[in-house]
């Protein structure tokens, strides 16, 4: 069988390496535990981009030989690989909360507020229930 072409080489190198730099604790990161309790855990967006390229080297109008006859090859590759963060998963006692980084449109603030909402009406009828179950001395 014969042997790889040379830029498969670097092409094959350069993906271990990025597979290397990247897994699912990029992505999800490590759970950091308060005092409370309460457990907040990373959630970011990976991209990466990766680009390879090589050619047969030739002299002016003519291919310098190899000892096996083919042509020198000359080639390279890159990778870049960007890390953003996004959100914040909190997990407490009695709720979880998805906590973005940025929001992006006044209605993305509308949105994460409505269970705050309503969790704030829910304690203020439980207090109006209890106030009219007490007698009227203790209003």
């Amino acid at each position: 069988m014969a042997d790889p072409h040379p830029i498969e080489n670097i092409m094959t190198t350069t993906m271990e390496n990025i597979k290397d730099m990247i897994d699912v604790n990029t992505i999800v990161g490590d759970a950091v535990e308060t005092v409370d309790g309460t457990v907040i855990i990373p959630i970011s967006k990976v991209s990466f981009g990766f680009v390879a390229g090589g050619g047969e080297h030739a002299s002016i109008g003519q291919a310098i030989p190899q000892a096996d006859g083919d042509p020198p090859f000359a080639g390279g590759s890159g990778a870049g690989v960007t890390v953003n963060p996004i959100a914040f998963l909190v997990v407490g006692k009695n709720k979880i909360q998805l906590l973005p980084v940025n929001f992006n449109t006044p209605l993305d603030r509308i949105v994460d507020m409505i269970p705050k909402l309503f969790e704030d009406m829910s304690s203020k009828e439980e207090r109006d229930n209890i106030e009219d179950q007490l007698p009227n001395q203790a209003k």
